[in-house]
């Protein structure tokens, strides 16, 4: 990797256009990117000593699919972090990378700025803050029956692994490491998409987008746990991890809009 490169990228993808474009737009950003049109010959790149910081793989890719390259890898020992990149939108196939061991699974229609968000946290989290390298830090962060593995961003409840992506885990991070503190929707957005950044219809319109995070995440916590009800929802200012008691002026079921003193709760 050269000194001015942000982190080495292995970009696995058999369509010519979408790797060129997407190789060229990561090096505009300061990646340097190795590119490979199959599996094969990026195993093969491995297995000779190659070395990067974040591999993209693509889902589907003739003779060896992304999901059979990611066994390869895992079985081989190589343990590089893995974002998908793919067209496959269903949930199935999101669960399945997560399981097989990628840290996240973005979709090819989302936006270059999503993706590099998700990388930079990849690479942040690898490199580590200055506090952090003066010396040894927890690699498990407890309270109640969450565990989080802060070495390998992995979540458990209950000892059981919860399916979550790289950014689901950071807003769960962000939310257990300060329990019973309220969490703004603009604290949470920022975090998934860095600060500034709008979307959204009107002032408030980020707020759809965070509550479709917060529903995800509790779905996958109530797979091993149908009585979960840690995430605790403040309308109209944020979310907070309770107890699972609730709390006044708080409500653990906001998956659907209700009203609240006249006025959509969020």
């Amino acid at each position: 990797m050269t000194e001015a490169a942000v982190a080495r990228v292995a970009l696995v993808d058999d369509d010519d256009l979408f790797r060129e474009s997407l190789s060229l737009n990561l090096a505009d950003e300061g990646y340097e990117v190795v590119t490979f049109d199959r599996g094969e010959p990026a195993l093969d790149f491995f297995a000779e000593g190659g070395s990067v910081d974040i591999v993209l793989l693509d889902w589907r890719m003739p003779k060896m699919d992304g999901i059979d390259v990611l066994r390869q890898m895992r079985s081989r020992g190589i343990d590089l972090p893995v974002i998908f990149l793919t067209v496959l939108s269903d949930q199935i196939y999101e669960e399945a990378a997560l399981a097989g061991g990628a840290l996240d699974f973005v979709e090819k229609s989302r936006s270059l700025s999503i993706l590099l968000k998700r990388m930079r946290l990849i690479v942040d989290g690898s490199k580590g803050t200055p506090e952090e390298a003066e010396g040894p830090k927890e690699s498990v962060y407890a309270l109640g029956n969450l565990d989080l593995r802060l070495d390998n961003s992995r979540a458990l409840w209950n000892g059981k692994r919860i399916d979550l992506t790289l950014t689901e885990f950071n807003i769960v991070k962000l939310m257990a490491t300060r329990p019973e503190e309220d969490v703004s929707y603009r604290e949470i957005y920022d975090l998934v998409h860095g600060k500034g950044f709008l979307a959204g219809y009107g002032p408030s319109g980020y707020r759809a987008n965070v509550r479709a995070f917060i529903k995800r995440i509790r779905q996958k916590f109530r797979v091993v746990d149908a009585e979960f009800d840690c995430i605790e929802n403040y309308p109209g200012f944020g979310y907070r991890w309770g107890n699972g008691t609730g709390g006044t002026g708080r409500t653990r079921d906001d998956d659907a809009d209700v009203m609240v003193d006249g006025a959509a709760a969020d």
